[in-house]
């Protein structure tokens, strides 16, 4: 989540309260409305060029547009108004490096990051994006950042006993997830029907949702979840350890990564040799671990691999 103040600074997990968290929500929503009431006079003409000439086009306006979705600990606006995030401080990293030195937040709904990536409203989808076959068809993934199992919030001493999906179909119990999160994929696959969950924006609205009985448990990535259960210091709920979901039958460890548009290749290809560098020097390791991230959280799996 947010660091207290200014470009990225501070750790994870200090000086932050519900008020904060809240607010950084509404700023999300207000900025979010001015993206799609504006976007269309963003839109830039599509290019032939075999590969894309976007970076040639970023390095001329010296800008490039961050699509973001507003959860933490990934990309988001925190209560001054400023973007922050593992991804944004990632972002600023590398295209800083690759001749571009401004990044520009454009908020939206998660549902609405690959349409508006496609439909040119931003540049790169930067919003810790797991890679889903379904996704790989749509977008270009630069390799992926991050590997994530999932945790639960639950009830404080958790009187259901709840710790997998497994459990929670099995107990009748309420389910909560967010909107468009893989949580909802890997609870179908025991039997848990979309129809029947509540889902909800972030995971900020997931505790509360816990907090207030209307949902019994809350289901997101081990990060999301254990930082918003420290960040708020809730008496009422804590999470599980976390846990690998499954999806067909099989162990599915989530991954998450930069989306670009499939004619940027270029684009694509150059970010991904900056963050390769990144990962062999330990460097990003740093950027992300005070935005609450475990070293045994970084991967080396590739897009190819992922998307296959």
């Amino acid at each position: 989540m947010a660091p207290p103040l200014g470009n990225d600074k501070g750790s994870i997990g200090r000086g932050f309260s519900r008020r904060s968290l809240m607010a950084g929500a509404a700023a999300i929503g207000a900025a979010g409305t001015l993206a799609a009431t504006t976007g269309c006079s963003r839109v830039s003409n599509a290019d032939s060029k075999k590969g894309g000439d976007l970076l040639e086009r970023l390095k001329a306006q010296g800008t490039v547009k961050l699509g973001i979705a507003g959860e933490q600990p990934y990309s988001y606006i925190d209560k001054h108004g400023e973007l922050t995030g593992s991804s944004p401080a990632i972002a600023r990293i590398i295209f800083k490096r690759l001749g571009v030195p401004n990044v520009q937040p454009m908020p939206t709904e998660f549902n609405s990051l690959v349409p508006g990536l496609n439909s040119q409203q931003f540049d790169v989808v930067a919003a810790g994006m797991y890679l889903t076959p379904e996704r790989c068809e749509q977008v270009l993934f630069a390799d992926p950042e991050y590997q994530m199992p999932d945790a639960l919030i639950v009830r404080k001493g958790n009187p259901k006993n709840l710790h997998n999906y497994e459990d929670i179909k099995k107990a009748g119990a309420k389910f909560a997830t967010g909107t468009g999160y893989a949580e909802i994929e890997y609870a179908e696959e025991v039997g848990i029907k979309e129809s029947e969950m509540l889902l909800l924006p972030d995971q900020l609205a997931g505790l509360l949702a816990v907090e207030q009985g209307r949902a019994d448990v809350f289901a997101g990535t081990a990060v999301t979840v254990r930082n918003v259960v420290h960040q708020t210091k809730t008496r009422k709920a804590e999470y599980t350890k976390q846990f690998v979901p499954k999806l067909d039958g099989k162990p599915d460890l989530g991954t998450g990564g930069f989306a670009f548009r499939p004619a940027e290749r270029n684009l694509r290809d150059a970010f991904n040799d900056e963050l390769l560098k990144m990962k062999k020097s330990g460097e990003l390791l740093r950027v992300m671990k005070p935005y609450g991230f475990l070293e045994e959280e970084m991967t080396d799996i590739t897009a190819k691999e992922r998307c296959q």
